[in-house]
């Protein structure tokens, strides 16, 4: 996963922590058996860290004294946190993300009422009852929203009357709210809790500016938190091979792990630099960079759950319930990409970045 350095003393810490729960549940993270039960312990410990984790593109100080001016990373410190926490369980990392979003969305837009408690973003779009807000009062129904029986505050998307992109903050504690979980039947991300909201005449508060949830720079950083999550969960089963491999040497292993090694570690040098370039360009969005990088991490992870099912075969999956999950997750995870939509974007993007004097051998991509 992304360089567990020893320095990040912030990781240090969540990791003892969770360790110390899992003591207590009489488990180890390489016998893990995930429950509900524990779960909610371990999101209970993460939401506790959370003040303590910087928002993306908050470490813009370059240190004078070294030769290199090194630039305090504290991008690279979230997306660590958050590809730690996704070699546990893609579950807890979902909601976990979503309710660090959610606080760096509120401190992007100058917002600065987020009370304690468990957050979530959700921007789904599509209903055929979408939200409709008028005297602070929301009615509708919102689709896709995870952990929405167990979030005590939603930051949720709506269009005002002018087609315009709008936030808003709904306590979830209150009355008028139906939940409705039968639709998700997912096998993968089972667990998430993902449910339609059903708004009825339920308080709200508009905050931000028209727009300002898609238009901030902040969007594509909070992007790239994501595939963080799928790259975290995407080193722990590379890692599987590596110990099979070790226990049990062979060429075919070898190979399989060859691959997925030289794939993993030019992925994890690109988080390096794009973590590098929200930090020291704060102001910017690097849309192209991060969708990139995303597009990259998803087919990395297909490429390493196909090659390691292929090198060790049915027994993890049948055996090791660690294993088994995230093997599951993952696929689900990932479709959270726009695929092919992103590659366009890509291409668009690339066409864009390249003058029309630009030649054949002084092309954006030559070294």
């Amino acid at each position: 996963m992304l360089l567990l350095e020893t320095k990040n003393a912030l990781l240090q810490s969540i990791k003892s922590a969770i360790e110390d729960v899992l003591i207590a549940d009489g488990q180890t993270l390489n016998t893990l058996v995930m429950t509900d039960e524990l779960r909610h312990k371990i999101l209970n410990v993460l939401v506790n860290y959370s003040d303590q984790i910087p928002h993306p593109a908050s470490g813009t100080d370059v240190d004078s004294s070294t030769e290199d001016s090194e630039i305090n990373t504290s991008t690279l410190t979230r997306w660590q946190v958050l590809a730690y926490v996704s070699s546990i369980d893609l579950t807890i990392v979902k909601w976990f993300e979503s309710h660090l979003d959610a606080l760096s969305i509120l401190h992007e837009v100058g917002y600065d009422k987020a009370v304690q408690g468990l957050w979530a973003v959700w921007a789904a779009e599509g209903h055929p009852s979408p939200i409709q807000y008028e005297q602070g009062k929301i009615s509708g129904s919102k689709s896709w929203c995870s952990g929405a029986n167990i979030v005590d505050h939603g930051l949720m998307t709506y269009r005002d009357q002018n087609g315009r992109s709008q936030l808003l903050v709904v306590d979830m504690r209150q009355t008028g709210i139906d939940i409705d979980n039968s639709e998700w039947q997912a096998v993968g991300m089972q667990g998430t809790d993902t449910a339609t909201v059903q708004f009825h005449q339920v308080a709200a508060t508009n905050v931000g500016d028209a727009n300002a949830y898609l238009e901030r720079v902040g969007f594509w950083h909070g992007a790239a938190g994501v595939a963080a999550c799928w790259y975290g969960a995407t080193t722990c089963l590379a890692a599987y091979l590596i110990k099979a491999y070790q226990q049990k040497p062979n060429d075919y292993k070898a190979m399989y792990l060859g691959e997925i090694s030289t794939s993993l570690s030019v992925t994890q040098q690109y988080f390096y630099q794009v973590a590098h370039l929200i930090d020291s360009q704060p102001n910017h969005s690097h849309e192209l960079a991060i969708r990139q990088l995303r597009a990259n991490v998803e087919q990395l992870a297909r490429q390493v759950i196909e090659a390691v099912g292929q090198a060790l075969g049915a027994a993890p999956f049948c055996r090791n319930a660690h294993f088994a999950r995230l093997s599951a997750d993952l696929p689900v995870f990932i479709r959270q990409s726009h695929g092919a939509f992103d590659l366009q974007k890509i291409g668009e993007l690339s066409s864009a970045l390249a003058d029309e004097s630009t030649t054949l051998q002084e092309n954006i991509w030559q070294l």
